[in-house]
């Protein structure tokens, strides 16, 4: 499996996190937060897998373009981007040695973090 980082995907998130566009959720709110599988489906019914792929910051380029499975590492909610997002990603990438993915995604809770303060 060849994971790389999804750099329309971070260009997003970043455009995203300097609109406000952001969640500041605790940690472990993920699992509630995260879109279920019907409406990840939603999405790309009604705005295509291109669109579906600018939610996730990895792409296994082992896996079809025009599967799912092939986007890794969600950071939102297909609105907003979420601190509790970030953070399960950035700690996956470091666990699977994604180490330009990991970086891409601290560099994001870094700025949600640097946004939240100011507050």
């Amino acid at each position: 499996m060849t994971v790389k980082r999804n750099e329309r995907a971070f260009d997003q998130a970043r455009e995203l996190i300097m609109a406000g566009e952001y969640v500041g959720d605790d940690r472990d709110a993920w699992s509630e937060h995260r879109p279920s599988a019907q409406q990840e489906n939603d999405f790309i019914d009604r705005h295509g897998i291109g669109e579906y792929a600018k939610w996730h910051l990895g792409i296994d380029d082992d896996e079809d373009p025009e599967r799912k499975g092939r986007y890794k590492f969600p950071y939102g909610d297909f609105e907003k981007v979420h601190r509790c997002g970030l953070l399960a990603a950035e700690s996956r990438a470091g666990q699977r040695k994604y180490y330009d993915i990991e970086l891409a995604v601290a560099h994001l809770h870094g700025m949600v973090e640097a946004l939240r303060r100011r507050g």
